[in-house]
């Protein structure tokens, strides 16, 4: 029997598929949880302040890096495991890293160079206290930010052969190293301490990969039939992490745009976001990264494409639903516990209610993780900076009336809606076909799931207090997911149980 056969048949490899998703995803909670706590600690210690503020909008630049390194590590997964077929893999790699640093050496330098200048760019509107604070961290932060591209890198060479565990582990450990670093010296240092524990967490989450990369016998040495090509290299970053930056870029925007609705929302923004993106990269973007390889091998075609957009969307959506009805009911008091009396109040419930009002965020975010990888399987990239371009272009028009005329709120629902619209230009970009199925089984599932959500969540919050009906909006949310199971949901399931 052929070997090919041999892997599409095999259980083992669909237990293999489900266990590289759940350490994958449980990788991410740990870095989530690792950020929550460096977020509560921060508030704790610090208040809600504009030094605060200052420092999330440097720390937002941080974001925009680091989230697109790690929706690069999606796209070079095709390249790294064609190379991986072909003997050529520990080549590749050393060329990739090369053509890294030659971007991110020159990058650490200038923004030293003008930290000042870059933290009052970043700031905008507010006062000298906030740049300055901005101006401390930008030179941690942009170093800190590379060394988890590279270790998005050396994690991507790793799942190439389909190995996920160490990297898993060394971000994960980065996490909680980055953490206990930063609330051992916030009291000497103040908030650039963070800064620091954030350099200290890329620096771990390279070592264990590349260890492992090296122990099993991947020589990072020239090939002949692998030039450096530095250029050409670099070319690659810029298109293929251009969407993923824009993307993120979206989210500086609104920071930019939620600094002129008063002082603190930047802060308060800032911490709704990550717990949203907490949501969706523990299922959608753990999904996306141990489906790249196996897609390669395979190969997709248009409506393959959607099946697995649709199917992987259902696993995290029904997640997501959980979380966001969770955070609808109890989310002010979760907050006001976790990060202080500053958030207490009317300010903790706002927070919570950011969340629920980045529910269109988490949708549109979760199809984008899912789907982007497709793009570089299908070898569908000519659109790629154009689009990347129009989305952020889009989104300024669309923030300036959200915030006319509903304040931080508009602010947040407009980001929701420029990813939403970035995301269906890629799918149109990659086929049209795709688009449409796409398209319709999303629209179908969101439907199901926000009912289920609304009904079960708001349901129990007409006849309970908060946190009983959060007990129990939970309960009948999970009894409704087993009755539609058979909408979807179990078919979503068994796919990704045999994605391997």
């Amino acid at each position: 029997m052929p070997a090919d056969e041999q892997v599409k048949g095999s259980p083992a490899r669909g237990r293999s598929a489900l266990r590289s998703g759940a350490l994958t995803g449980l990788s991410y909670l740990t870095l989530s949880l690792a950020a929550a706590l460096a977020g509560a600690y921060l508030a704790h210690k610090f208040g809600r302040n504009l030094r605060t503020d200052g420092f999330m909008a440097a720390y937002g630049v941080y974001l925009v890096l680091v989230l697109g390194a790690q929706a690069f590590r999606m796209v070079v997964v095709p390249d790294l495991t064609r190379a991986e077929a072909e003997g050529r893999l520990g080549a590749e790699f050393r060329a990739y890293v090369i053509a890294f640093l030659a971007v991110a050496v020159p990058a650490t330098v200038l923004t030293a160079v003008f930290a000042g200048f870059l933290g009052e760019l970043v700031t905008g509107r507010l006062p000298q206290v906030s740049a300055d604070v901005a101006a401390d961290a930008l030179p941690w932060l942009i170093p800190a930010a590379f060394l988890q591209l590279l270790a998005s890198l050396a994690a991507s060479a790793l799942a190439a052969r389909d190995s996920y565990l160490p990297a898993a582990a060394g971000f994960a450990l980065g996490g909680i190293g980055g953490l206990v670093f930063f609330i051992v010296a916030a009291d000497a240092h103040g908030l650039v301490s963070l800064a620091w524990g954030l350099t200290l967490n890329g620096a771990v989450a390279i070592v264990l990969p590349v260890a492992v990369l090296l122990f099993r016998g991947s020589r990072i040495r020239r090939h002949r039939d692998v030039p450096l090509r530095i250029g050409h290299r670099l070319w690659q970053l810029l298109y293929g992490a251009a969407v993923p930056l824009a993307t993120q870029g979206l989210y500086v925007i609104a920071l930019r745009f939620a600094a002129g609705t008063g002082a603190g929302n930047v802060t308060s923004l800032s911490y709704a976001y990550l717990l949203a993106a907490m949501f969706t990269s523990a299922t959608a973007f753990s999904l996306s990264l141990i489906s790249a390889a196996p897609l390669t091998r395979r190969g997709v075609d248009p409506e393959s494409a959607a099946d697995h957009v649709v199917h992987s969307a259902w696993v995290s959506l029904a997640l997501v639903g959980a979380g966001a009805g969770l955070v609808a009911l109890v989310g002010g008091r979760v907050v006001t516990a976790a990060l202080g009396d500053a958030y207490a109040g009317d300010t903790g419930d706002e927070l919570g209610r950011l969340v629920v009002y980045l529910s269109p965020w988490m949708v549109a975010n979760a199809a984008f993780s899912i789907m982007y990888p497709l793009m570089f399987v299908m070898h569908r990239t000519r659109l790629l900076i154009p689009v990347a371009a129009a989305g952020v272009a889009v989104d300024i028009p669309i923030s300036i009336a959200g915030r006319s005329l509903w304040g931080l709120t508009g602010v947040t629902v407009a980001l929701g809606v420029a990813t939403l619209v970035l995301v269906l230009a890629l799918m149109a970009s990659l086929s049209l076909r795709m688009l449409v199925l796409s398209v319709i089984g999303l629209a179908r599932l969101t439907v199901l799931v926000g009912a289920a959500t609304a009904l079960a969540f708001g349901g129990a919050s007409l006849v309970l207090s908060a946190i009983p009906a959060a007990a129990a909006g939970l309960a009948l949310y999970a009894l409704l997911l087993i009755v539609m199971r058979e909408l979807g949901l179990a078919q979503a399931w068994h796919y990704v149980r045999a994605l391997h």
